[in-house]
């Protein structure tokens, strides 16, 4: 990959690959770089220095040691480059002494709704205040109109807009790697097509993360009966979670909890929480650096 730190980083953020940026925070005495050099770490590769020798090794071991912990904060370390103190890779006696930051950059969550109507909306405002891929898919364009979802193109989330009137399915495909994806749509029919291409979709970790229905019980036993008929499995079928949503959230309700808010806040709290969780294993399946 070439071009300097900032257009690798990009990059590999828009390939969801999860990086740390090292950069050269201190200088006392002599070092081989100056204050502000900038280094990029994955898993498999890195780009930049920050003054090769002992220090750049064991600035890419921690780096990748941050990555398989999935630490998210910043941190610190200094190193002595003097023949007093010799490193794990070898000896730089240049007799000053270098302070690096390591700021993790991980991986954007992605989260798909498939259906924008009163519960996915909301749903899709709660999700837009957060940093993560945000993709909307809805089979009537009147759901989709831009003075709609301002609201939601106003947050920090990058906001996907996904008009498919016929076959909303296809849009499946077409999503990043470990992307969640909510089903909510106006049409039982629709729910049903797409749980069907969503479930045809590899199990294998990183290509479709969460597979959530909203529903009562008695849709999802339909549901059910109609997939096995469609050829799935009971262990392809158990890759789905319905109903989808924080219990909490919705006892705490009471009267209330089947207002669109009141759900949508549910499913916002699970899809956050589960998007945490699952992170880890997202950057242990990344595929080789671009």
């Amino acid at each position: 990959m070439t071009g300097d730190w900032l257009d690798v980083l990009a990059r590999l953020r828009a390939g969801r690959t999860a990086a740390v940026l090292v950069t050269v925070a201190d200088v006392r005495g002599h070092a081989p770089r100056e204050a502000g050099a900038k280094m990029v770490v994955t898993l498999d590769g890195a780009w930049g220095s920050v003054g090769g020798g002992n220090l750049e090794e064991r600035a890419i071991r921690r780096s990748r040691d941050l990555l398989a912990a999935g630490t998210v904060v910043a941190s610190t370390e200094s190193t002595d480059l003097s023949d007093r103190a010799p490193g794990e890779y070898g000896v730089q006696c240049c007799g000053g002494e270098v302070t690096l930051l390591f700021e993790p950059v991980p991986v954007r969550p992605s989260v798909a709704i498939f259906g924008m109507g009163h519960v996915g909306l909301e749903l899709a405002l709660l999700l837009s205040r957060h940093e993560l891929d945000l993709h909307l898919v809805d089979s009537r364009a009147d759901q989709l109109d831009d003075a709609r979802l301002a609201g939601v193109a106003a947050g920090p989330a990058r906001v996907h807009v996904h008009r498919e009137p016929l076959l909303p399915e296809l849009v499946i495909a077409t999503l990043p790697r470990g992307t969640d994806v909510l089903v909510m749509t106006h049409d039982h029919a629709e729910d049903l097509a797409l749980l069907d291409a969503l479930l045809r979709t590899p199990a294998s970790v990183g290509s479709i993360g969460l597979i959530g229905l909203i529903g009562s019980s008695a849709k999802w036993t339909r549901f059910r009966a109609r997939l096995t008929e469609l050829g799935h499995d009971d262990q392809a079928l158990a890759r789905v979670v319905t109903p989808i949503g924080d219990p909490s959230v919705t006892r705490s309700a009471g009267d209330r909890a089947k207002r669109p808010e009141v759900i949508a806040l549910a499913v916002a709290v699970d899809v956050l929480v589960r998007a945490g969780r699952a992170a880890a294993t997202l950057r242990a399946s990344a595929p080789p650096s671009p």
